[in-house]
């Protein structure tokens, strides 16, 4: 299966579904999609994702993110989107650190190991991700999530989902490290590079903005320990936290896999 959507200006779209699930069968494929932010799609790209023929939209980003980057969306998209502003009074704590940081290699694997110790219990993220299941629960069309790069409040949601369908913890890590797609970060590089020295006014070496722009597999593991060490395990924070009991489990599952 290929699982990369190619696109012009829309970073990392994949379908993360058609995995097998423990006890037998596989998700579907074709429902669930990740990818990073939409401001840049071109023509063809709006084609492409209105052929889709998305149900629902998951917008991850904070106000100001989606104010810097509007979303671009087919003139065809009738489905509905999901955001909020919880916390955006609040300073964004990528700028804070790119701000506060020396920019090395260190300094952003730190960042991003803090980040995902705390992302599963950020009042805008437990927002968004109880609405996001709620939602898919009921949905009957393809669903897709995406934050700015598509790859860190993106992969944690696309992790629990997996979780919930029943997928294997070393399927639900592999999707998570596909993002490190060496192609897509070479192309990014510049573009994060400049981004970053517009904040900071200076530039980070090479090796540094590769740590920025992937993803490894102990970043999800923190998040899930950091869950574990709050709730117990995952499935007490799915159903405590996100509101996933049995009954919505059930309906998640017959909505995800095959039948």
């Amino acid at each position: 299966m290929t699982r990369h959507l190619t696109l012009e200006g829309v970073d990392n779209f994949r379908d993360f579904g058609d995995y097998p699930v423990v006890g037998g069968g596989r998700l579907k494929r074709g429902r669930l999609y990740r990818s990073a932010s939409h401001g840049r799609a071109t023509p063809p790209d709006l084609e492409a994702i209105g052929a889709l023929g998305l149900e629902l939209i998951v917008d991850l980003r904070r106000k100001g993110e989606r104010l810097r980057d509007p979303s671009q969306r087919h003139a065809s998209f009738a489905g509905a989107v999901i955001d909020n502003d919880i916390g955006d009074e609040e300073p964004d704590p990528w700028h804070e650190h790119i701000r506060a940081s020396d920019l090395s290699e260190a300094s952003f694997r730190a960042y991003l190991l803090n980040y995902y110790r705390l992302a599963p219990f950020s009042d805008r993220h437990v927002d968004l991700f109880r609405r996001y299941f709620r939602a898919l629960a009921g949905a009957e069309g393809p669903v897709l999530v995406h934050c700015v790069a598509g790859k860190d409040r993106t992969g944690l949601l696309a992790a629990l989902t997996h979780h919930i369908a029943g997928v294997h913890p070393d399927d639900i890590v592999a999707d998570y490290l596909l993002t490190n797609n060496a192609e897509r970060i070479a192309l990014r590089i510049p573009m994060v590079a400049k981004a970053i020295e517009a904040i900071a006014g200076r530039s980070p070496e090479e090796a540094a903005l590769r740590t920025a722009l992937g993803v490894e597999a102990i970043y999800l593991r923190t998040a899930f320990d950091a869950v574990g060490e709050r709730y117990g395990d995952l499935d007490a924070y799915l159903e405590t936290a996100l509101g996933v009991d049995r009954p919505m489990r059930a309906a998640l599952q017959a909505r995800l896999r095959e039948a």
